[in-house]
């Protein structure tokens, strides 16, 4: 056993030192220290190919560039079509805002303003969205599969590489998948095409090749988790058939029990041959709690 050290907080301290400090503690905050360290050997494991999968709506929080920054030490990019959407929204020109949870959405239908728990968008974003889908419609044409469509996007739309992770995933050749595409607003512009009558042939089964290719091939494998879902699913599948991951972190609100892949532990992966047996891997799970003030 370790003793547990009290942290100390100190003037001009730097959020490295705070979470070295969490090593000496309890609860979520060791959790956090770990994954910490996990994380420093994953990047510099030369031999380490990393998996980085998203869900949930991290752009409309406004943790896009965060996502950005850990791009730069990805080798594989999965993610929603919500968040790939609200990132080409906010490329296009368009902001979220700060709104409230507790509101009268019908109210808010009337001004034509869509909500996303306590962040607030402009409905009008869709009619620029359409445009931009409209005037590029030949280009996307040309794309055979979801990634070659998602890497046409981020060459074609506007804003730099430092602010829009589909243009960071086009210049800088990260394989990016998206296999629940059609769930997004992205997939609503598609099939307005298609609706229209004009021919757009993707196929949604081709990403799943180039993926379990770079799972086979590579010599070891990292992977690193916010939320759960379709796309750490789509990455823990194709680990399945290679030697499994070495590094993992996993870092999310749901719990175990309902059996959904958001909230199964990294451990479990071992029963499949997603997580190697001997791999260092740690789950942060963080619960949000909200506290009514009685004024």
């Amino acid at each position: 056993m370790r003793a547990i050290k009290p942290i100390k907080i100190k003037k001009n301290m730097k959020v490295s030192e705070l979470v070295e400090q969490m090593n000496d503690m309890g609860f979520g905050a060791n959790s956090i220290a770990k994954a910490s360290s996990i994380m420093k050997k994953m990047f510099n494991d030369k031999d380490c190919k990393i998996f980085f999968g998203v869900a949930g709506a991290m752009v409309p929080a406004g943790m896009k560039k965060i996502i950005i920054d850990l791009l730069d030490k990805t080798s594989v990019f999965v993610t929603t079509g919500a968040n790939l959407t609200h990132d080409l929204i906010e490329a296009l020109g368009y902001r979220h805002y700060q709104g409230k949870s507790e509101i009268d959405d019908e109210e808010l239908n009337k001004k034509g303003i869509d909500r996303i728990y306590n962040v607030f968008m402009k409905n009008e974003v869709y009619e620029k969205l359409e445009d931009f889908f409209e005037k590029n419609l030949n280009e996307f044409k040309k794309c055979k599969n979801i990634k070659q469509l998602l890497w046409k996007i981020g060459e074609l739309c506007p804003g730099a590489e430092n602010n829009c992770i589909l243009k960071k995933c086009y210049k800088n050749k990260i394989p990016i998948f998206c296999p629940a595409i059609a769930d997004s607003g992205i997939g609503l512009m598609i099939w307005g095409r298609l609706v229209a009558g004009k021919k757009i042939n993707i196929d949604c089964f081709d990403d799943m090749k180039e993926i379990i290719d770079i799972s086979w091939t590579c010599k070891k494998s990292g992977i690193i988790y916010i939320g759960g879902g379709t796309p750490k699913n789509f990455i823990q599948q194709s680990l399945q058939f290679s030697k499994g991951a070495s590094y993992g972190i996993q870092i999310t609100t749901d719990r175990a029990e309902p059996g959904g892949s958001s909230g199964a532990p990294l451990r479990e992966g071992i029963s499949w041959g997603k997580m190697n047996k001997d791999a260092e891997f740690i789950d942060v799970r963080q619960r949000c709690r909200i506290y009514r003030c009685q004024m």
